[in-house]
């Protein structure tokens, strides 16, 4: 048997405490608005985009818009700096690679 076709994935299984916590997220994440604000975000060069940016690209109103920002931020996944008028958003630091991971991932396996 070909040792490199069934390598596991991962070296050791989820706690349950893990797996609570992401399929908390994954939730959070299963909104198509999230998951596309999500990745405007992190997408963004200067890696912060004002919410005011945001509206235009999902089609939804700032207030819809403000709600799943709010959602992300609640879930740990964006962080939020007010300026004036306006809220920046970012990805948060420490959960970079988990956003990356979960948003490379559906780019390579969804067909579009």
């Amino acid at each position: 048997m070909d040792r490199e076709c069934c390598a596991p994935v991962v070296e050791t299984p989820l706690t349950v405490s893990e797996s609570e916590i992401i399929s908390s997220t994954f939730r959070v994440l299963a909104d198509p608005v999230r998951l596309r604000l999500l990745s405007i975000i992190a997408s963004v060069p200067e890696g912060e985009v004002c919410a005011c940016d945001l509206t235009t690209p999902v089609g939804r109103s700032q207030a819809t818009v403000s709600h799943h920002l709010s959602v992300l931020l609640d879930a740990g996944l964006v962080t939020r700096e007010q300026r004036g008028k306006w809220a920046w958003f970012q990805v948060a630091p420490g959960r970079a690679d988990f956003v990356r991971s979960v948003l490379e991932g559906s780019e390579t396996k969804v067909a579009v």
